[in-house]
C-alpha cells in the first residue's frame, strides 16, 4: 500500500513525524505493507519550485493508496499569480475529494468547553469543492471579484450533484451512528443556494426511512452546539457552513487539537488534522499531534471498509485505541491541554500502546 507524505508548513513536519511513526508501529503490528514517499508543498516547495503545489504532485496523487497532507500556511502565501496556491483546495477539488468528514466528541477525562455535565459525540459532514471559496466554484477565473477599488463582490456556487452525494453520505454514516441527520442552512435567506442544497438533502432522507431527519439554521445551529450538543449525530453542511461548525466542535470537545479529519472522494482518500499550521510554536516540540494521528486513523479505516482490508480496520481502531490510552494518562499531555509532554514524546507514547496491544 502506497501514501503519499505532504508535511506541509508550520507544524505540519512534525506532527506528520508522529503521524508516519505511529503508522509504522501498526504496520508492524497488523501486516500492513505500507510504503511512504515524500513530496515538498507549501513553503518548501515555494523556494525550490515557485509554487506552493506543482501540478505533477497534484496529479500524481492519484497513483496512491492514501495520503497524509501536513498543515498549510494559507494566509501567508503570496497570491495565487505569484505561486501562492490553495493546497487544501486543489486536493479537494482536483481528486474530487468531496466530503470533508470531521468527528467531535467529548472524553470523560479530559476537560471541555461545554457547561458541566455536557457531552458531545458528532460527525460533521461538510461538502469541500463548491460553496463560498474563490478558489473552486468556476471553471475558469477565480470566483471573487472588484468592479471598482471600493466594490469587492463574491461568487457562491451550489450544485443539485454536489448537494446529493455528501447528503448521501451523511445518511450512511448515520446509519452506523446514532441514525440522525441534521441538514445545517439559511434557506430563509438565501432562497435559492441554501434552498436547493435543504432540497437534495431531503430527498436523500426519503431513500432513509430509518434515519431521522431534521434541519437547522446555521446560526441558531451554534447556539444549539454550545448549549445541548447532545442532540446531534451526524450534521451535513455545505462548505463554508461546514468550516465554520467544525472549529467551534472541535474547540467545545476541548482543544481544536483533538479531532481527526479526512477528505475523501469515491477512490481516493486524504488524511488531514484539522487545525492550522501553528508557526508560533513551529520547531518547538510543543504541537499535539492526536488530530493528525486520528486523521491516519480515519484514513486506515477508510481503507478497510472501501477496499474490504480487514487489518486496515483493526489498525485504525487500534490507532483510536491507543490516544484514547495515551490522553486518558495526565502525565502524557500536551500543552493544548495544560501538560508539558511534547510531540514526539505524545507519538512515542502512541506507538508505545499498539505495540503493547493484544
Amino acid at each position: 500500500m502506497q501514501f503519499l507524505v505532504l508535511p506541509g508548513d508550520g507544524i505540519g513536519p512534525e506532527i506528520v513525524a508522529a503521524a508516519v511513526d505511529v503508522l509504522e508501529a501498526a504496520n508492524q503490528k497488523f501486516g500492513l505493507d505500507l510504503h511512504f514517499t515524500y513530496e515538498d508543498i507549501g513553503f518548501a516547495s515555494l523556494e525550490k519550485h515557485g509554487t506552493t503545489l506543482r501540478e505533477d504532485v497534484l496529479q500524481g496523487a492519484r497513483r496512491f493508496d492514501g495520503i497524509l497532507l501536513g498543515t498549510q500556511s494559507h494566509a501567508d502565501y503570496p497570491p495565487p499569480e505569484q505561486g501562492g496556491r490553495n493546497i487544501s483546495g486543489a486536493f479537494r477539488v482536483g481528486l474530487d475529494l468531496y466530503a470533508n468528514v470531521r468527528p467531535a466528541r467529548t472524553r470523560p477525562f479530559l476537560p471541555s468547553n461545554l457547561s458541566a455535565g455536557k457531552t458531545m459525540d458528532l460527525v460533521i459532514m461538510r461538502e469541500a469543492t463548491e460553496g463560498f471559496y474563490p478558489d473552486r466554484n468556476m471553471s475558469r477565473g477565480w470566483g471573487e471579484m472588484m468592479p471598482s477599488p471600493d466594490m469587492a463582490i463574491s461568487v457562491r456556487k451550489i450544485t443539485r450533484h454536489c448537494s446529493e452525494r455528501i447528503a448521501r453520505r451523511a445518511f450512511e454514516l448515520a446509519v452506523k451512528r446514532k441514525k440522525k441527520v441534521t441538514a445545517i442552512h439559511k434557506a430563509n435567506s438565501f432562497h435559492m443556494t441554501d434552498g436547493l442544497f435543504l432540497e437534495c438533502a431531503r430527498k436523500v432522507a426519503a431513500e432513509f426511512p430509518a434515519v431521522a431527519f431534521n434541519d437547522l439554521l446555521v446560526d441558531a445551529s451554534t447556539a444549539h452546539l454550545v448549549r445541548n450538543p447532545e442532540q446531534f449525530d451526524v450534521l451535513v453542511a455545505e462548505n463554508f457552513y461546514g468550516d465554520i461548525l467544525s472549529d467551534l466542535a472541535s474547540e467545545l470537545s476541548g482543544s481544536l487539537g483533538l479531532a481527526g479529519s479526512i477528505m475523501a472522494g469515491d477512490q481516493l482518500c486524504c488524511a488531514q488534522a484539522q487545525h492550522g499550521s501553528a508557526p508560533d510554536i513551529q520547531g518547538q516540540d510543543k504541537a499535539n499531534p492526536t488530530s493528525m494521528i486520528l486523521s491516519a486513523a480515519m484514513l486506515l479505516e477508510w481503507l478497510g471498509e472501501h477496499r474490504q482490508l480487514a487489518a486496515y480496520r483493526h489498525a485504525g481502531a487500534a490507532l483510536h485505541a491507543a490516544v484514547e490510552a495515551t490522553l486518558a494518562n495526565p502525565d502524557m499531555r500536551t500543552p493544548d491541554l495544560k501538560g508539558s509532554v511534547g510531540t514526539k514524546a505524545f507519538g512515542a507514547a502512541v506507538t508505545a500502546h499498539i505495540r503493547a496491544q493484544q
